[in-house]
């Protein structure tokens, strides 16, 4: 038996994984093992992550009036119950029903220190004052709404 380390291969989901033991029988992983790992880790938290966002996508909209403009969001179970998912869908439902609740989106600044954008207050909208609902882009992340 060899004193210092032993090296054994094991076959564990597919991986090959390289098995280092040293003296005290303790297990070891080889740099290009735990990098592999790591790597599988990132992929599995990235994909989490795009799956939790596509259920909390918030679609923003700015309605503009006579006297200003707002900046709304809705989300995709929102947009749906209105029969659509673009712009014309959300002055088509305004009209339709003569007034909606939504959420106004600002800018504000994060916890982080970075911008985004997040709802500020629900708001009611009156088709008579509305003059127009085009769809909003923004550069900041969207915070999804309750």
């Amino acid at each position: 038996m060899r004193v210092g380390s032993r090296l054994g291969l094991v076959h564990r989901a597919g991986l090959h994984v390289a098995r280092i033991t040293d003296a005290r029988g303790k297990q070891m992983y080889s740099r290009r093992d735990q990098l592999t790992f790591g790597a599988l880790a990132i992929l599995i938290l990235a994909g989490a992550q795009a799956a939790s966002a596509e259920e909390n996508k918030i679609d923003l909209f700015k309605v503009i009036t006579a006297r200003d403009e707002i900046v709304i969001g809705l989300s995709a179970d929102e947009l749906k119950a209105l029969g659509g998912s673009d712009a014309s869908a959300v002055a088509h439902a305004l009209a339709q029903k003569g007034d909606l609740a939504v959420w106004q989106y600002n800018v504000h600044r994060g916890s982080n220190g970075e911008l985004q954008q997040a709802p500020t207050a629900k708001i009611g909208l009156l088709a008579s004052s509305s003059l127009r609902v085009e769809p909003y882009t923004t550069p900041y992340a969207i915070l999804p709404h309750q």
